[in-house]
């Protein structure tokens, strides 16, 4: 049996919003530029802007060393990373959430972002929600994309890599003191690489549902925080078309909206945007307080979003699913193309799919067991 949550009327969600605990960092792990897992911090970045603006940002993009992303690769990686800090700690985490903080950041922008689907798996298990994004849906959507005809002057590929440009040309491998002049300095001239990734291990809180979020940073300000759980000085970078009309505007706040729930999720306090010319030169660097971007866009006045009612759908949304996702089995969760409604329906009686890994379930098993025989 389907069970619905409407978005609308959006005006519901108004007002005041649910408390937020703040994301705190209690593990970590590593893709390196092969795209193998390490659990440390070994792919951490960090900032220091880039030597020269006017940088035409498609150099390098026949060299571009693109992660292939076909595989499905569902939890594995945050989940290794949630066993190895449970064998540190001998204690199992307390989320009533697990999962990327690319599917919370749809559930988030639901009320105000309806051009494109979502579809997701999702499992309960010893009362805990895992959920990831359904990989046969993906990979169908990008079918389709591709298939559209292609009207702009720059092919989309080039675009797609303008982003991966900017991090690698705003970033450095160690800190500003113990990085050489010369690789500051040819940063332009690097092999750009998507492979290579930190991704921090958070623990929040929207309303009444504990969440456990796994998401990739792009760099640091200055330095991490030896004690765990300590505000981390991120950096998100992202780039943007230059503004040349308010037409520019409204688009740029539409983008803002991601901004702010990507580095709001994961407790980024700072997102640099570089902004491009259309044909893709870096132009100039702005420098955007996360914390402050709901009100600065709803002072303009013509902000389509508003950041309380994201956190408010949130919060509902998932004490909803909670209720409805309550036994095993896999579970789908879908929200069609302009449709207000998220769909939940259950599509496997038993078992987790391959949502969870069978070294998950056997750690999970020998620890309830380690700790009944210390009861």
């Amino acid at each position: 049996m389907t069970k619905g949550f409407n978005l609308n009327p959006v005006r519901r969600f108004a007002g005041p919003c649910e408390p937020i605990k703040r994301p705190k960092e209690f593990t970590c792990f590593s893709y390196d530029d092969q795209h193998k897992l390490h659990l440390d911090d070994r792919s951490l970045k960090w900032y220091y802007p880039p030597i020269v603006l006017g940088t035409d940002l498609s150099n390098g993009f026949e060299t571009f060393d693109k992660h292939d992303d076909s595989q499905d690769e569902h939890l594995d990686s945050l989940l290794e990373a949630i066993m190895n800090h449970e064998k540190e700690t001998g204690q199992p985490i307390d989320a009533h959430v697990v999962t990327w903080r690319g599917m919370m950041t749809k559930f988030m922008a639901a009320p105000f972002e309806d051009r494109d689907g979502f579809e997701m798996n999702a499992t309960l298990y010893r009362d805990c929600i895992f959920i990831e994004e359904n990989h046969a849906y993906k990979v169908a959507s990008r079918k389709e994309q591709d298939a559209q005809p292609w009207k702009g002057p720059i092919p989309q590929e080039v675009m797609q890599y303008w982003g991966y440009k900017f991090e690698t040309l705003a970033t450095l491998p160690a800190p500003w003191g113990e990085t050489s002049r010369d690789y500051i300095e040819n940063r332009d001239n690097e092999v750009v690489n998507n492979k290579e990734q930190y991704c921090s291990v958070v623990r929040t809180g929207i309303g009444k549902t504990i969440l456990c979020l796994g998401g990739e940073v792009d760099a640091l300000w200055d330095i991490k925080p030896r004690e765990k759980g300590k505000p981390i000085n991120w950096v998100e970078l992202k780039t943007s078309a230059e503004i040349r009309s308010d037409r520019d505007m409204d688009n740029f706040e539409r983008k803002l909206m991601k901004f702010w729930i990507q580095s709001f999720l994961l407790g980024v306090p700072k997102i640099i945007v570089g902004f491009r010319s259309r044909d893709g030169r870096l132009l100039k660097l702005e420098e955007l307080e996360t914390v402050n971007i709901p009100d600065t866009v709803k002072r303009r006045g013509r902000a389509g979003w508003d950041g309380n009612v994201c956190i408010n759908a949130a919060s509902a949304f998932l004490e909803w699913l909670r209720g409805v996702i309550n036994d095993e089995g896999v579970w789908r969760i879908r929200r069609k193309p302009h449709s207000p409604i998220i769909e939940v329906w259950k599509v496997e009686e038993t078992g987790h799919g391959k949502i969870l890994t069978d070294d998950f379930i056997n750690w999970r098993i020998k620890l309830a067991l380690s700790q009944t025989a210390t009861a």
